[in-house]
Formats: C-alpha cells, sequence, structure tokens
C-alpha cells in the first residue's frame, strides 16, 4: 500500500481533483464545505486499473493552514503537485514545492488543473513557468499532465501515471518497530477511541499491546481498518485507522504516535542536518524560536546552531532543535522549521537524545557527520559513544538499523576489539557495549579511584565494591559485569566483598609494626578479657584482623586469634554435652566478665557458629 499527497496554492482545486478521482469528498468539516476551502488534512483513497488502491492524503493550501498541510505530507510516498492553469505558479505553490523538498518526498507528478478553462497557448506557457519552478528539486522532471476535474479530461491518463509511478516503488522496510504518527483522534459510538496515520518501519496486528509513546499509555488494538475495510494486520505504509482500548480520544493529540512498548522515548534535543531555504526571508540566528514540524507533530523550539551564530539563506549546517515539550523521533526522519508563517528550512535529524552541544567543536561536527553518513560501524561506534555503556536494545533503536544486521556487525566489531562487550558472550537485548576507547576510560578511572583509596586507606586490604561502585556511578549490574572483566585483565582484583589494585599490600611502617606487637604482647597477657583501652590505630586493629592474626568481634572487643579459637572450642564442647548456653553460662565457662561475653556470643551468632533462641544460644 501507497500513499499519494497533494500539494499547491489554495483555490487550485486540490479537494475538487481528488474527487474527481476517488468519489471521495476530502473535505469532511462542515467549516470547510461552508467556506469552499480545506482547512485541515483530508483522507480518500484510489482504484487504480490494474487493481490496486493507494491512498491520498489532501492537504490544506492556504498560508494559515501549511502547519496542518505538514501534519500530512510527511508519509506520503509520491506528492501531487496541484497547479491551476488560470494562476499558474503562486506563493503557496513554491512553499509547498520548497516542503517537499525538504521532506526529500522521493517522487511524485505535476497535475495542471482546470485545463478547460484556458486555451493551448496559456496551457503552454503555464506549463513552462511549472518546469522552471521545479528545477533544482526533487521534483525536477517530473510528468507535468494537464487534468480537467470538470469535464474529466486527462484523469485517466493521471491515474495511469500514478500506477505506473507506485510500480516502481520499493517494498516499505519492516523493522519490527511499527511508528503511526497521528493525526486524527475521534470516537465512534460503539467502538470507542480511533485513530489515524500512515504507518511506517513496522506491521500491527488486531489485540496487539501497544502504547502512545509520548504520554507512556499503554492500550491494545481493537480493530484496524484500511480503507474502510477491516484487517487484521496493517502492513508498512499503510493508512490505517486503529480501535484501540481504554484510552479516551480526548487525550490524545495530533503528533502522538503509536508503537510498540519500550522502544520509542520521546525527545527535547536532536540533533540535525540543517539545510536553510534559498529564498529565507532572513538568516537564521542561534538560539532563535522555530517552530518543527515533522511526522504529524509540532513543536517550539529553541534552534542550536553548531558551527556559527547565523547560517545564510542556501547554507547547509550542523545544528540542535531544543524543544519546549517532547515528540517522538526517529534517527533520519525529516523535518521542517518555520517562523511567522513561513517556511525557513529542514532537513533531517541525526541523533535523537542529543547532549547539549559544544559549539564549533571539529569532533562534534565530525561525529555528526559519520552518523549521518557512516558506514554501519562507524554508525553502531558513535551510537555507542554517546551512550556508554550502551544497551543492545537501545543501540539499534537509537541508529534505526535492522537488529540481524547490527548484532552481526557488533559481533564482529568485537571479535576486533573495536568494541568490549558486558556480561554475556552472546548478544542479547540488554547485552551493553563499551568502545574500545570507552573501557579504556573505565579502566582507568577505575584505577585512580583504587590507588586514591589506597592512598586514603594505605592499611586495608581493599576497598568495598560498593565504594568502587559508588566512585564510578554505576549501576549494580553493569559494575559487576564490569568489575568482572576488569579482573580477568588484571585491572584490580576481588576478595570477597573487597578489590584492590594487584600491586597493593598493605604494610605496618616501624613505628606501626612496634605499637602492633605491643598490642598483641597485650592481648595474649589477659586472653579473655584483653584490655579495650589500649592506644592503636583502628587501621592497624583492622589490618590484624585481615591477616589472622586478631578476630575483632566488636568495634571495641578483638581477641588474639589463639585465644578466640580456644573460646570457641570451649563454647562447642559445652554446647555438646547441655544443648544451649547463656551469656552468664560463657562468662562462667571462660572466667570473664559479662561484656566480653556478649560480644563474643553476638558475634558467633553473626558468623552462624550459634543461633540465638530467646536467653540463650543453641549450636548451628
Amino acid at each position: 500500500m501507497f500513499v499519494v499527497g497533494t500539494a499547491g496554492h489554495v483555490d487550485h482545486g486540490k479537494s475538487t481533483l481528488v474527487e474527481a478521482l476517488t468519489g471521495i469528498d476530502p473535505d469532511r468539516l462542515a467549516e470547510e464545505k461552508e467556506r469552499g476551502l480545506t482547512i485541515d488534512l483530508g483522507f480518500a483513497w484510489l482504484g487504480l486499473p490494474g487493481g490496486g488502491e493507494v491512498s491520498i492524503v489532501d492537504v490544506p493550501g492556504h498560508e494559515r493552514f501549511v502547519n496542518n498541510m505538514l501534519a500530512g505530507v510527511g508519509g506520503i510516498d509520491l506528492a501531487l503537485l496541484v497547479v491551476a492553469a488560470d494562476e499558474s505558479v503562486m506563493p503557496q505553490t513554491r512553499e509547498h514545492l520548497a516542503i517537499l523538498d525538504l521532506l526529500r518526498i522521493p517522487r511524485g507528478m505535476v497535475a495542471l488543473t482546470k485545463k478547460d478553462i484556458v486555451d493551448d497557448e496559456w496551457l503552454e506557457l503555464v506549463t513552462a513557468d511549472i518546469e522552471d519552478t521545479l528545477e533544482g528539486t526533487v521534483l525536477e522532471g517530473a510528468s507535468i499532465l494537464p487534468v480537467s476535474a470538470h469535464t474529466r479530461e486527462g484523469l485517466p491518463e493521471l491515474v495511469a501515471a500514478i500506477e505506473n509511478m507506485i510500480a516502481g516503488i520499493p517494498a516499505k522496510r519492516d523493522l519490527a518497530r511499527p511508528r503511526l504518527p497521528i493525526d486524527r483522534s475521534f470516537t465512534i459510538t460503539g467502538f470507542g477511541t480511533v485513530v489515524t496515520g500512515t504507518l511506517i518501519d513496522g506491521h500491527v496486528e488486531t489485540g496487539q499491546d501497544v502504547e502512545l509513546a509520548i504520554a507512556r499509555q499503554s492500550t491494545r488494538i481493537r480493530g484496524l481498518q484500511t480503507h474502510k475495510s477491516r484487517v487484521d494486520r496493517a502492513e508498512p505504509g499503510t493508512r490505517a485507522a486503529v480501535n484501540l482500548i481504554g484510552v479516551p480520544h480526548s487525550r490524545i493529540f495530533r503528533g502522538e504516535v503509536l508503537t510498540t512498548p519500550g522502544w520509542l522515548r520521546p525527545t527535547t534535543a536532536f540533533d540535525v542536518h540543517l539545510r536553510v531555504l534559498k529564498d529565507a526571508p532572513n538568516p537564521l540566528r542561534h538560539n532563535m524560536y522555530v517552530t518543527v514540524h515533522t511526522g504529524s507533530s509540532e513543536a517550539v523550539a529553541r534552534l542550536r546552531l553548531l558551527e556559527d551564530d547565523r547560517a545564510l539563506p542556501g547554507d547547509t549546517t550542523w545544528a540542535q532543535l531544543k524543544l519546549d515539550s517532547p515528540i517522538a523521533v526517529a534517527k533520519g526522519d525529516y523535518f521542517v522549521i518555520r517562523s511567522n508563517m513561513t517556511t525557513l528550512g529542514g532537513g533531517n535529524i541525526v541523533d535523537t537524545h542529543a547532549p547539549r552541544p559544544r559549539r564549533r567543536h571539529s569532533a562534534t561536527i565530525e561525529r555528526l557527520r559519520i552518523m549521518e553518513t557512516g558506514t554501519d560501524r562507524e554508525v553502531l561506534l558513535k551510537t555507542i559513544e554517546g551512550m556508554e555503556p550502551a544497551e543492545f536494545r537501545a543501540v539499534v533503536n537509537r541508529s534505526t538499523m535492522n537488529a540481524d544486521t547490527a548484532r552481526a556487525e557488533l559481533e564482529s566489531m568485537a571479535a576486533d576489539a573495536q568494541v568490549v562487550l558486558l556480561g554475556s558472550k552472546s548478544i542479547r537485548q540488554t547485552s551493553r557495549f563499551y568502545t574500545a576507547s570507552g573501557w579504556r576510560a573505565v579502566e582507568g578511572r577505575a584505577s585512580a579511584a583504587l590507588a586514591d583509596y589506597h592512598r586514603q586507606f594505605p592499611l586495608r586490604s581493599g576497598a568495598p565494591k560498593e565504594e568502587l561502585r559508588s566512585r564510578l556511578r554505576m549501576t549494580p549490574q553493569v559494575f559487576n559485569d564490569v568489575l568482572a572483566l576488569l579482573d580477568e585483565a588484571r585491572v584490580t582484583v576481588e576478595r570477597g566483598s573487597l578489590v584492590r589494585l594487584p600491586d597493593h599490600s598493605p604494610t605496618l611502617a616501624d613505628s606501626q609494626r612496634r605499637t602492633a606487637d605491643e598490642y598483641l604482647e597485650q592481648l595474649d597477657s589477659n586472653p579473655f578479657s584483653p584490655p579495650t583501652d589500649f592506644a592503636i590505630d583502628p587501621e592497624i586493629v583492622n589490618l590484624l584482623d585481615s591477616e589472622g592474626r586478631v578476630v575483632k568481634v566488636s568495634e571495641s572487643v578483638a581477641f588474639s586469634a589463639s585465644a578466640y579459637a580456644d573460646m570457641v572450642d570451649r563454647i562447642s564442647a559445652y554446647l555438646d554435652e547441655n544443648g544451649e548456653i547463656s551469656v552468664a553460662d560463657v562468662r562462667d565457662l571462660l572466667r570473664t566478665s559479662r561484656k566480653y561475653a556478649l560480644a563474643l556470643m553476638d558475634h558467633l551468632d553473626h558468623v552462624r557458629v550459634t543461633r540465638r533462641v530467646g536467653d540463650v544460644r543453641t549450636k548451628r
């Protein structure tokens, strides 16, 4: 299924031509019929001689409704530029043609209407004027077909030309990521909410779970129609009406995007390659406000020029659009910018979720150039670079690349050490990647963080893993995968809950060693009731504990290793004989005080030697 979109100046007969071709009046609003003026988008479909059908989107031609025109023209495959023979090329003819050119509508033709009210000589002059106007645009060299909706002269030739042209259009790609930019939302009694739009990038089916991307509203497809016929599945490129469950139509606005859940994140800033129209009335200025049109959406944005403070008419430049409200777009989408009811320029979206840019920065410009025109491998590298550690499904979505293509390329890149894969060696939807340079930066940050920790605490065996994770600002899952690779590469050494640099070894200075020896002598002098007021750096005690020379049972009580082993043996023997033991029993058994007995038993509970049951302990 393909979509034909009209374009052209007001009163040049677009809607009349559509009705003559299809038998369907695209003007659906009462005000349109009263005024004889198309205000909003109209829709129809045309049966072709070969048995196929095409959808038709009819757009308003008046300058006040160009925003409505833009909401419908983005998803078309073939442009039908309508020019009235009695008036020839007019202001909105040129503006609509400029919009078709900015949106890179790939093919089209001109319907020269009202043929019946001019003579042949005038018709030749108008045809020549149109040919001159088309030069240098996407429609340069397009067929110009004189027609009359009143007498129907030329209509069969126009239909045949449309059929011939769509026969050469390649099938729409199905990336399994369907997007339906919504151009209408309404209610049908007995059915509920219905939205319409042109489906791109994937198919949808009746019963499928979907979401409204900007509202983050989950819903389900109750039914589908194409050209008022019920279907179970709508293919890419189809004009579709979608009946949704559980969402009031009043909450759905033009510009919303219906898609499958979880992948399309709205954005408020995207980088673009901008082309300024040659006849733009003034240069574009950095930080000026514009209105952005893409898909069926419209939003106010600040234009950030990345190469200079101004962009002159006819210039092509890199820019960022910072929006006042979020929209849902994909890499490669086309856009148009306007201001004061004037079209200024447009181009294509290169990066959908862009950070605040560095202006006049050659590396930034080079990155955008690669994102636009680079090889699959180059695009993947730059995409990962912008979101490290990058999740596979996010890379696929942001690069707008086929998942199988991306997976095969990333497997090859991992084998070539251009990217580093975290976790499982097979690529899954949730697999994460660093670029080689990004991974080197992680190694450097981890080494620096541990070196700093070792300087702060030279007597500690290592840093708590949670401390390192906090310094690296990583989620637990990412940190665990990163730490496994750091250990594998011998950048770090992990021991239990601690992690250290490979060459780190806590060593006591001579004065600290003397203090430690004195402390050990004090512990041995009264092994079951050691002193707790000995002046010693807690870091030295922690080191002796990690070396197995003392056992800290609380922050204030430590025993020598031999005394601790003796006490545990005595308590175990007592439990084997009596089945349970109280703190008072421990005090009497060891001939110590309650302070030491209580600290020891709490510690044995913690290390799972004993279990507390009421006021006594039993053996585990």
